[in-house]
């Protein structure tokens, strides 16, 4: 079947260069010249896609907008904005528009557009991923479930916010892979984690010569997700210079690598995320307004773990059955007092933490039940006591992962020393930690202390 499209502007000239765009793209076309009009075409035809300029005689293109988004939610719509518009365009996003074109129209720009539009005319089958990476049944992850259906749907920039641990680039990867750029590429970038001296270099690229080091050229983020999404997360880590470098580049479109002359047109799809209060950042100096209202055109907001209910048993099952399969090992079951025990806790870090812990506790678990002793979660007091005198210094101050470092350093201290006591006698350094043989390999592995030549040795 032939795709059809509705244009709706009344400047003939304005139509006439659609129309003819389309047709050369195989696209046929109806064309209207007001609201009324174009209501009543609606009723009659079915449209995969739809063009309307904002202002019309008898009223505005964003009644259609709205009218469509209600009433036909498969059909992507996109508006015409007046050069310099970007309030209106922001608007129509926010009511539901797909996407959104100035005048004068760009040809590639629109070309661009249309294209994606038309690859959602039909709604794409629910992908079988989508349960194994976002998993949840609660009321919270349900609507968060459909938030993302509708934003995969459009191109407006998403800001993407929850608490660290929550699941922000898996939110990110799921709006990309339901939508129109899934066969493109997905960039994600940790503003956070970028040397300041370094960001226009990665975000833009540069020309060979074009600095000392620079050995040769080199494509930028914007480059490299050219066509696809760029994903931006702890965006509220970049330093104001870089700030207005970015908004430049979401305006125009454009980017222009270190060293080059000419800026190069760049085609992506931003989605943002953080787990600071962006609002408050915006209040405190902190993060440019102008491009605050850029990024967060929509919101889509995770919820913390605590606020997700039975969830929090649900998740703890599929994390048990997937690391015992990729441990091989028989499943234990979470005891009642274990189920308790995790639906009182707060879980400040969310998801990662539960896999943390769930990871632990099967190391510790001898038997076929996990007991909350396995769970050691933070009220649960440590069998082991240290003293504080042979730890290594911590600043209370220090940043999470700072925090984590010091924690493995400590585990790391205790088996050594153990070790060093047994003269490595593996099994008689786990009895005198307190855990059973198979943990202590398994944490000899992940802290990089496993020894190949004491494999012959087998649990007591």
């Amino acid at each position: 079947m032939k795709t059809l499209a509705l244009i709706i502007d009344d400047e003939p000239d304005i139509r006439e260069l659609l129309e003819i765009t389309l047709e050369r793209m195989d696209i046929e076309c109806r064309s209207a010249d007001c609201v009324k009009t174009a209501l009543a075409l609606l009723k009659k035809e079915t449209f995969q896609l739809c063009l309307t300029d904002m202002h019309l005689p008898d009223g505005s293109g964003l009644e259609i907008v709205q009218t469509i988004q209600k009433l036909y939610p498969q059909t992507p719509v996109a508006v015409i904005t007046a050069y310099g518009s970007m309030e209106m365009a922001v608007t129509s996003l926010k009511a539901g528009a797909f996407d959104f074109v100035s005048k004068p129209v760009e040809l590639s720009r629109l070309r661009d557009l249309i294209r994606n539009a038309v690859k959602l005319a039909q709604p794409a089958p629910v992908k079988a991923e989508e349960d194994s990476r976002l998993l949840g049944q609660s009321t919270a992850m349900m609507e968060l479930k459909e938030t993302i259906r509708k934003l995969a749907r459009s191109q407006a920039p998403v800001y993407i916010s929850g608490e660290s641990g929550t699941g922000k680039e898996v939110v990110a990867r799921l709006i990309h892979d339901f939508g129109a750029r899934a066969e493109k590429p997905f960039i994600p970038v940790n503003c956070g984690a970028i040397p300041s001296e370094l960001m226009e270099s990665e975000f833009f690229g540069h020309k060979k010569g074009s600095f000392t080091g620079a050995t040769e050229d080199k494509q930028g983020l914007f480059q490299a997700a050219h066509e696809g999404t760029l994903f931006l997360d702890e965006v509220a880590d970049l330093p104001l210079t870089m700030q207005v470098k970015l908004l430049r580049a979401i305006q125009e479109k454009t980017i222009r690598p270190i060293g080059h002359a000419k800026e190069i047109p760049v085609n992506v799809r931003l989605l943002s995320a953080t787990h600071k209060d962006l609002a408050a950042e915006v209040d405190n100096g902190r993060f440019r307004q102008d491009l605050f209202y850029r990024i967060n055109v929509i919101q889509a907001r995770i919820p913390p773990l605590r606020d997700r209910g039975d969830d929090i048993i649900y998740l703890a099952n599929n994390f048990l059955t997937k690391l015992s399969a990729d441990w091989g090992i028989s499943q234990p079951k979470l005891s009642l007092l274990s189920q308790t025990a995790l639906k009182r806790y707060s879980f400040p870090g969310n998801v990662r933490e539960l896999q943390n812990i769930l990871e632990r506790a099967l190391t510790l678990c001898e038997g076929q039940e996990i007991l909350p002793e396995h769970l050691q979660l933070p009220t649960t007091s440590s069998p082991t006591q240290v003293s504080s005198a042979n730890l290594p210094s911590f600043n209370a101050t220090s940043s999470t992962d700072s925090l984590e470092e010091y924690l493995v350093n400590i585990e790391k201290n205790l088996i050594v020393k153990a070790l060093d006591d047994t003269r490595w006698n593996r099994t008689a350094a786990a009895k005198k930690l307190g855990m059973s043989f198979r943990s202590l390999r398994y944490r000899l592995k992940k802290l990089g202390l496993d020894d190949d030549s004491s494999d012959d040795e087998t649990e007591s």
